[in-house]
């Protein structure tokens, strides 16, 4: 998820739970080895357990940057073969690196040979066109061969012409029988189904065909839904018990940062937590306030003491308003109301 899941986006995701496996954001090969690495592989401990997601295609290249995601305490390095924006295909990786199985198996194999974490691979079960379950087949078997165990299936094709990114994620049909019987077909590798999951009931409907189960965008946008995996999945405590806990916790996390200037501003970190209220009276108003840059100058303790107020000041009033209601609706038939002048 490009320029979603970066280190602040996980630290906050960190705080709702601490099971879960979490994934970087692709990082090219190209940028890795010429570029700024620790502005893109630094991250904090808490993130754990936690793979490095690379968009690379050259075997050598992805050895060395393996091992750079060794070097710096990753749990699994993860090469994407499913993303189909036109920016990675005029880099020749993610998606379009399906019709290149050999290539693929080439670049896991030198990752292996290099590295002595997981190497894993995330995919689509086809592209364009290409709808016949063997073609994905073929290619899961000729990954493993070269030593992957672990791969994470989009449950849709990556149709590489005609269609945006967004619509990538939309218009290809899901198709979870086909990652059901790569299960079957492959019973010792560890098949992660993605695609389209929106709640825990799904979730654990999946787990009883596939290993694991990957949620993006649901999991950014309602990121509260997160906070019972520990207890449902893994059988571990829930690391918070309330959303006033956690955005203590955030608050101190920006706070921690601001001072540090670790970077330019507070905006660029809370904009991944702006889903903790969702569905709550005055979630819109936090987020306005959040959100507002007449505030950007603040501190983040007193913007969020302005959305605080915000939201409470809401829900106080909704609270009051369905008592009135309520109250309204036991009422003696003939008796007056109470109510607002």
């Amino acid at each position: 998820m490009l320029d979603w899941t970066d280190k602040h986006c996980r630290f906050f995701h960190r705080l709702l739970t601490q099971k879960t496996r979490l994934y970087t954001e692709m990082v090219t090969t190209g940028a890795l080895l010429h570029g700024d690495q620790g502005r893109h592989l630094d991250f904090d401990a808490v993130e754990h357990p936690l793979a490095l997601q690379l968009g690379g295609s050259e075997p050598a290249d992805l050895a060395a940057c393996a091992k750079l995601a060794e070097r710096w305490g990753y749990d699994e390095v993860n090469l994407n073969c499913g993303c189909p924006s036109e920016r990675v295909q005029r880099g020749a990786f993610g998606a379009c690196l399906m019709a290149e199985p050999g290539l693929v198996a080439d670049g896991v194999k030198a990752m292996r040979d290099a590295v002595s974490i997981p190497v894993t691979v995330k995919h689509r079960i086809g592209i364009d066109k290409i709808e016949s379950y063997d073609f994905v087949r073929d290619f899961v078997g000729q990954i493993a061969h070269a030593g992957c165990e672990v791969f994470i299936v989009h449950a849709r094709n990556a149709w590489l012409q005609g269609l945006s990114p967004k619509e990538n994620r939309e218009i290809p049909p899901l198709r979870y029988e086909l990652v059901h019987q790569l299960k079957r077909d492959f019973p010792t590798l560890t098949i992660v189904l993605n695609g389209g999951i929106k709640t825990d009931d799904e979730i654990a409907e999946q787990l009883r065909h596939v290993d694991g189960v990957m949620v993006g965008r649901q999991a950014y946008h309602e990121p509260w839904q997160m906070v019972d995996w520990d207890r449902r999945f893994f059988a571990a405590a829930n690391p918070a018990q309330s959303r006033e806990q956690v955005e203590s916790a955030w608050l101190a996390y920006l706070e921690r940062h601001v001072a540090l200037g670790a970077y330019h501003h507070w905006t660029q970190a809370m904009r991944h937590a702006l889903g903790l209220w969702n569905g709550q009276a005055g979630s819109r108003r936090w987020r306005q306030i959040w959100s507002d840059h007449q505030y950007k100058s603040l501190a983040p303790r007193e913007v969020a003491a302005l959305a605080t107020q915000a939201r409470q000041g809401i829900a106080a009033h909704v609270a009051e308003h369905q008592a009135q209601t309520l109250a309204q609706r036991n009422m003696p038939e003939g008796e007056p109301a109470a109510g607002h002048a």
